[in-house]
């Protein structure tokens, strides 16, 4: 029998005051049915959000050790439960095993990077312009954060946001997306064990008109941390306007790997093929272009198409499997609409290009990886973000046509470059418009302890990662003690 699950409020696992539910299945077996959960609304959220802040008053107090002290146990746990959530991952969202073993490492290195920047919240002292008079700035928490996280990294992301949100101060109330809900139930319940108070993490699920728009426009909210797609962000930056919040937007991108004509190909064909077609190209970083120097075109599109062929579909939980399904149904409508757009345009398909069935396939989301040749800038599918297993060869003659066609795109989130020439990688480095470039690496692929985001329609410029994450989650308090004894006047004519 399928679990039935809650919101968890105050403390409290409940029901949504509705009473309604949704269903949660497995996408390479939608025959499965993992569990039930609460389809919440406003009502919910407004609960939630009374429960956090009653809890900020508290927590914020809890001195920043203490708060570090709470994510390390939550890793700990993580730890000791790695294998059991990596299985419930593949089961909700599809991914092969080892992938959801590394979306669990990164929350492990996520919590265990917030417990030493408990000890690390630095401040500035600087010297003040008058005498006997000492000035400083020190962080401070800001109040209730709202957190709407995609399905792609069910815990990874969450714990980008809610790590660094609760070791700051603030306390939170979460909505998962509804394709992964269960991965981040178990990630609140871990939190509850590590001890994190009652009302100072707080999930309510639902879909994204009920729940996350009442978390936006919310009055009682402080900070929004969002991610998923660009026009879906720019509809939360607008609403959250209306109440002056801060937003952090990670967005989308159609990230570009260049091959040089002086490239390790075996190098960058494991990239792309990796950067491409894992987690089935259903991440913000995926390898959507692929520009080749014309001097090695032909081989390297050889070799790539015939690796593509060979990558094996099914079950992620089945040993030698290297392509899960897409998330659900109408991601995979979305995906072959691309494909049909693509060959109306003109390029040219050479592998793929339909759903897979077949051996233990027939009751997934699955679709063949695909590649097109033949594509010019200005098709759509070498433009517009699918989120799927969908390649667009572009050919090149030089690294300045090979960067001007990367940077020709509303996006900016990753990028990377195979060469051999330390001179191209720089000149690579200095001038790939985007937040991350990989230098002989492929564009997917995230360490804890480093900025995460991009430029342009990519995002509204803050970071997750690293120390970066924690100067949005909490802002600076400047203070001046005067110990003069007298009336000391800044910002007045004292020369």
């Amino acid at each position: 029998m399928a679990t039935k699950y809650q919101n968890f409020i105050n403390g409290k696992w409940v029901d949504a005051k509705s009473g309604e539910t949704f269903e949660n299945r497995n996408p390479a077996n939608w025959n499965e049915l993992i569990g039930t959960f609460p389809k919440s609304g406003k009502e919910d959220v407004d609960e939630a959000v009374k429960a956090a802040r009653k809890a900020y008053e508290k927590w914020r107090l809890v001195p920043a050790p203490e708060r570090g002290d709470i994510m390390k146990k939550a890793g700990d746990i993580m730890v000791s439960r790695k294998r059991e959530l990596a299985e419930l991952m593949t089961r909700e969202m599809g991914k092969v095993l080892a992938e959801t073993m590394g979306d669990v490492q990164e929350g492990i290195d996520t919590a265990y990077y917030a417990f030493g920047e408990g000890r690390r919240l630095f401040g500035k002292t600087v010297p003040s312009e008058l005498r006997d008079k000492f000035a400083m700035a020190m962080r401070v928490p800001i109040g209730v954060a709202g957190m709407i996280t995609p399905w792609n990294f069910p815990m990874a992301i969450p714990t980008w946001k809610i790590f660094p949100a609760l070791l700051c101060g603030n306390t939170v109330v979460f909505k998962p997306a509804s394709d992964t809900p269960a991965t981040a139930t178990e990630f609140v319940k871990i939190l509850v064990e590590a001890g994190v108070p009652e009302g100072a993490v707080n999930i309510v699920h639902g879909g994204g008109g009920a729940v996350g728009n009442a978390i936006t426009e919310h009055p009682d909210i402080d900070l929004i941390g969002f991610t998923g797609s660009s026009d879906i962000g720019k509809k939360i930056s607008a609403s959250a306007a209306g109440t002056l919040k801060r937003v952090s937007l990670e967005l989308g991108g159609k990230n570009a790997q260049i091959v040089m004509d002086d490239a390790d190909l075996k190098l960058a064909l494991d990239g792309v093929l990796w950067g491409a077609f894992g987690t089935t190209g259903q991440r913000c970083t995926a390898t959507s272009r692929l520009l080749v120097h014309e001097k090695v075109y032909d081989k390297f599109m050889s070799d790539l198409i015939e690796r593509t062929k060979q990558l094996k579909l099914g079950d992620g939980l089945k040993k030698d499997v290297e392509v899960g399904p897409l998330i659900n149904e109408g991601q995979r409508k979305s995906v072959h609409s691309y494909v049909e757009i693509g060959q109306k345009e003109g390029a040219k398909m050479l592998t793929g290009g339909d759903s897979a069935t077949g051996d233990g396939l027939s009751d997934g989301w699955f679709y063949q990886p695909t590649i097109f040749t033949d594509v010019t800038a200005d098709m759509r599918i070498a433009k517009e973000e699918i989120f799927g297993p969908v390649l667009s060869i572009i050919k090149i003659k030089s690294l300045e046509e090979g960067i001007k066609t990367l940077n020709d795109s509303i996006y900016g989130l990753s990028s990377s470059i195979y060469t051999q020439d330390v001179n191209n990688a720089f000149k690579a480095m200095r001038d790939m418009e985007a937040g991350i470039s990989y230098i002989n690496g492929p564009t997917i692929g995230a360490e804890c302890h480093m900025p995460f985001g991009g430029v342009k329609e990519t995002g509204n410029g803050h970071r997750e990662g690293g120390w970066a994450v924690y100067e949005f989650y909490s802002e600076w308090k400047s203070v001046y003690v005067d110990f003069s004894g007298k009336l000391q006047r800044a910002q007045i004519d004292n020369y």
